[in-house]
């Protein structure tokens, strides 16, 4: 059985085929030719649509929340900064890799609710935007 997965690596989207061995996947047969299976992911032809998700009610229509959980290394924006849409707000840091947290919206920094240091979980509101 050859399921499909989407993965996002860096920012770049990319289509994987993973094929299951064992009691569930049948044994290939020995007539039908072997194809190899290519090692680096294949870009996906379409382009991912970003959606905004308020994981958090406390925030509001304008929080920007935590995508998973990490500690905050730097905060870029301050309160009454104007920001564009794609602007990185912050930098997150999860299984040691630096996230840039960016604005989902153009607006003005509204409040702060993090700090550089503090650790914080999936669906934390870090920033508001109005």
């Amino acid at each position: 059985m050859r399921r499909k997965f989407k993965v996002v690596v860096n920012g770049k989207e990319y289509i994987v085929e993973i094929e299951e061995f064992g009691e569930t996947a049948a044994p290939p047969s020995s007539t039908a030719p072997v194809s190899p299976v290519s090692t680096a992911p294949t870009p996906a032809t379409t382009t991912p649509e970003v959606k905004q998700q308020s994981l958090t009610v406390e925030g509001g229509e304008g929080a920007v929340t935590a995508p998973m959980p990490g500690k905050i290394l730097d905060i870029r924006v301050k309160v009454g900064d104007a920001v564009k849409s794609g602007d990185v707000l912050l930098i997150l840091e999860a299984m040691k890799m630096e996230n840039e947290i960016v604005a989902p919206k153009d607006g003005t920094v509204k409040e702060i609710r993090v700090n550089v240091g503090d650790t914080v979980d999936r669906g934390a509101v870090l920033v508001v935007i109005g």
